[in-house]
């Protein structure tokens, strides 16, 4: 067995979604002083790689408190775009892999945006779902869809579309995942258990791949 780690590193210098609160991470404790070692994490729910759930922009949608652990673990896939020409992901891209995507409950688009972690370039011009793909794959019985980029929506979205697509059927998103080159092409188990907050809207997870 071999167990992928797909997120980021939590740190107060990391990359945090422009005009949000920047995350900070203070030891407030000492072995010297007090006998042992504590941090104060001061970040929004949706910091590094982390989900999002229906609750996040829907009046009376599913929060974390309310969702078995069952709905962020299991059979998942990545579909490669890192070649795609066009910055809008539309069906007929997707349509190829429709077989494996009857089979999985967690899609995975790799675009390569990874490479810009840490650079302005991050937050701008990364290939997302349109909302024809996004409503086309409301079709299956996935759990989610995560991507390596900032947002499942179009930079600059104000209305986010493909969230609201994704959420009214249920699914979670994951934003932010890492490593996914070192997962190859094959199905394996995802995992991105979060923090179980009263009324949560999202939460930081430990993404991991295992094959």
């Amino acid at each position: 067995m071999k167990i992928v780690d797909l997120s980021h590193e939590i740190n107060s210098g990391m990359p945090f979604f422009p005009g949000t609160e920047k995350p900070e991470l203070e030891q407030v404790t000492s072995l010297v002083k007090d006998g042992f070692v504590e941090h104060r994490a001061t970040m929004l729910t949706h910091t590094g790689t982390h989900i999002d759930v229906p609750a996040h922009l829907v009046v009376g949608g599913l929060a974390l408190d309310q969702m078995s652990v069952d709905n962020f673990i299991g059979k998942a896939a990545i579909i490669d775009l890192t070649g795609i020409k066009k910055r809008a992901i539309g069906k007929e891209t997707l349509r190829p892999f429709e077989g494996l995507i009857s089979k999985i409950e967690f899609l995975i688009l790799k675009t390569g945006w990874e490479k810009y972690w840490g650079e302005q370039g991050y937050f701008k011009g990364f290939p997302a779902l349109d909302p024809g793909a996004a409503q086309w794959l409301g079709e299956f019985n996935l759990k989610g869809v995560g991507v390596d980029a900032i947002s499942i929506d179009p930079a600059g979205s104000k209305d986010y579309p493909i969230h609201h697509i994704l959420f009214k059927n249920n699914m979670i998103v994951i934003e932010n995942l890492a490593n996914l080159d070192e997962l190859g092409g094959g199905v394996f188990t995802f995992s991105c258990l979060p923090l179980k907050f009263e009324n949560g809207d999202g939460s930081p997870v430990r993404a991991v791949g295992i094959l």
